[in-house]
């Protein structure tokens, strides 16, 4: 839990802050082994369930991830101290989440544990990978350069990620506006149109029938079919919170139709990216597949990355491993790390293939993007000027015939 204290430093000056500890005595005795005086510690309140919503808003995106991070690099190249660093950047920050944070990482720092260890206590926003890759960079004595790694990585992530899910979101918002206009002219304009034609009693076209048919389903029984979705909707959702259930979603985001290829290569270029990020920082093969595993964002690379890091331990090499999985590693991939591990250019070859899938990802959205955005639109006219003709055409013969 948290809590507020108010102590007297070893310069004699008062200082506040946020410490997170077991109970208000573990707290107490945390700041007096920094040199602190202690003057008052108090629980911070629970916060309310409006809070909590409004602390979303505040949430730490990956931008001010990468812009703390060139922020810190750039300090300690100027040769700033740690302490100081996150102090000033404590007070600078916009977020006030992340102020907070940064608050408490200084005040760890003060108290001696080392960056890594301090930031390795917030992982909702410093990932495992981040966190051991400052760690490599404080064993070598090399933070500066950790952190540029990490904020050109993470630049490179975000925007490879925000490319592929802009390239959904278009397709997705026309399928939504399809739906809602489908529905809006099934409930509300077909009943009033076919009204007319039943009046007439005029013989009504075996098309219009069926389109009226359809529109008498959704208008008695709408409402137990949105029930029915919603309840439906609940249920995938806490199916996909089990284990069972994220294994067969994110199998099937690598081999659904269409967009199969595009995850599949993200996630790729994300596999690669982060070895060679941690194999050029000075991090372990075993440890940087472990760590890939954990943040690579798809169970089934990360089955993959734990059983390529069991493999290595037990003295097998990368490719070999990758190897067993053609399906989900292409053999290009396979071979490429072979020559790789031989060559002793591990490092290098993976960023080659970075760079390579970053640029397959991109031609497949744009590709993805130039075909989807005519046939939606295409799709959307035919069927609404389908319904409108199923019922239009009955009148018009109608009218035509008096």
């Amino acid at each position: 839990m948290l809590f507020q204290y108010k102590v007297i430093n070893q310069e004699g000056k008062p200082q506040e802050g946020s410490i997170d500890a077991l109970n208000e005595e573990v707290a107490i005795n945390s700041l007096q082994r920094r040199g602190l005086t202690v003057v008052s510690v108090t629980k911070e309140k629970e916060e309310s369930f409006f809070e909590k919503q409004l602390s979303f808003f505040e949430r730490v995106s990956v931008r001010d991830v990468v812009i703390l991070s060139r922020q810190v690099s750039t300090l300690f190249t100027a040769e700033v101290s740690a302490l100081r660093v996150f102090r000033l950047l404590a007070g600078e920050s916009e977020n006030p989440n992340l102020r907070k944070k940064l608050g408490i990482v200084a005040d760890d720092i003060q108290g001696g544990s080392s960056i890594s260890d301090a930031l390795s206590k917030h992982p909702s926003i410093f990932s495992p990978f981040y966190v051991n890759l400052v760690r490599a960079g404080e064993e070598a004595g090399k933070l500066n350069e950790a952190f540029s790694h990490l904020a050109d990585y993470l630049d490179r992530s975000y925007e490879l990620t925000i490319k592929t899910r802009n390239a959904l979101i278009y397709p997705a918002f026309v399928i939504a506006t399809f739906v809602v206009v489908m529905i809006l002219m099934l409930t509300m304009v077909i009943p009033r149109l076919s009204a007319i034609l039943f009046e007439t009693g005029q013989e009504i076209p075996i098309y219009t029938k069926i389109v009226v048919s359809i529109s008498d389903f959704f208008v008695s029984y709408g409402i137990l079919v949105l029930i029915l979705l919603l309840g439906g909707g609940i249920a995938l959702g806490r199916f996909v919170m089990t284990p069972t259930g994220r294994h067969s979603l994110d199998r099937f985001k690598i081999s659904a139709p269409f967009f199969g290829k595009l995850f599949q290569k993200l996630y790729l270029a994300r596999i690669a990216d982060n070895m060679h990020t941690m194999l050029t920082s000075g991090i372990s093969m075993v440890k940087g597949l472990e760590i890939t595993a954990s943040i690579v964002g798809n169970v089934v690379y990360e089955d993959i990355l734990k059983k390529a890091a069991e493999d290595v331990k037990g003295g097998d090499s990368v490719s070999n491993s990758f190897g067993g999985h053609r399906a989900e590693i292409p053999n290009i991939m396979v071979q490429i790390i072979k020559v790789g591990e031989e060559t002793g250019e591990l490092g290098n070859i993976l960023r080659t293939l970075s760079a390579f899938y970053e640029r397959e990802v991109r031609n497949v959205v744009d590709t993805l993007v130039g075909l989807i955005e005519p046939v939606l639109i295409v799709g959307l006219g035919l069927g609404v000027g389908l319904l409108l003709t199923s019922v239009l055409i009955p009148i018009y013969n109608i009218s035509s015939g008096f």
